[in-house]
């Protein structure tokens, strides 16, 4: 018998209410505007704020929420101005990792979705790794280190980024719960297969940015490895902080 895969969206398990569906509306209007964009052209103006939120039909509010949304999935530009107003991208949809960014294909709002569970999942299952790791899982999560060590030495952002992904779930792996175990890698597994490159964000360079989330990936290896469960904790929530899917 093959187990259905685990539902990732709240309308695939969850009944429609009014209050969910009032919850969910910037996130129908973000949607609105990413189809507005992916139909026109790059840098093509779409319109005025105003103009676009009587087109989604939804309050300043809800319209400001929904322009969070696109622009932080990088598919829209804001430009002040007479002649301003919302643009299409010129780039790839973009997902923010704090100090980089991944470039993604078309759905690039499944993967910010993934995301965010992805960091909400991570504590549980470093709580787990700190109870039931067992030394060969530590020597699987120490090799790869080692490919995140290799590719940072080669500045290979896009092999380094998917033997981190591999470290990660190196570290789901020990969890003793098969539901949370599934729906994490599955999560993993629609981030790794939208993505398209990595890059440093801002002023960072690349070499400085691999190795900085190197050392903090080495750090939490080493506190899983000791039992310090207030070392693993501590580092787990700076690397949310601190980076989105690295």
């Amino acid at each position: 018998m093959v187990a259905d895969p685990p539902a990732l969206r709240r309308a695939d398990w969850e009944l429609p209410t009014a209050a969910t569906v009032a919850l969910r509306r910037p996130e129908q209007a973000a949607e609105q505007l990413a189809a507005l964009a992916a139909a026109a052209e790059p840098g093509a103006r779409l319109g005025t704020k105003e103009e676009l939120r009587v087109h989604c039909g939804v309050s300043v509010g809800t319209f400001n929420e929904a322009l969070r949304l696109v622009q932080a999935r990088g598919v829209v530009d804001v430009r002040p101005g007479r002649t301003g107003g919302l643009f299409a991208t010129r780039q790839s949809p973009l997902v923010r990792l704090g100090n980089s960014v991944l470039a993604l294909d078309k759905d690039a709002a499944s993967v910010a979705d993934a995301v965010r569970l992805r960091d909400a999942l991570d504590p549980l299952l470093v709580e787990d790794a700190l109870r039931h790791a067992a030394p060969s899982d530590v020597t699987a999560m120490r090799a790869e280190l080692d490919r995140m060590r290799t590719a940072a030495a080669d500045l290979d952002g896009i092999a380094f980024i998917h033997a981190n992904w591999a470290l990660h779930a190196r570290i789901a792996d020990v969890s003793p719960n098969a539901m949370l175990r599934s729906f994490y890698l599955s999560l993993l597994e629609i981030i790794e297969s939208h993505t398209l490159s990595v890059q440093p964000f801002g002023d960072e360079p690349l070499p400085e940015y691999i190795q900085s989330r190197y050392d903090l990936h080495a750090a939490l290896v080493d506190a899983i490895d000791a039992r310090d469960e207030p070392r693993a904790i501590a580092l787990i929530h700076e690397h949310n902080m601190t980076a989105h899917t690295s």
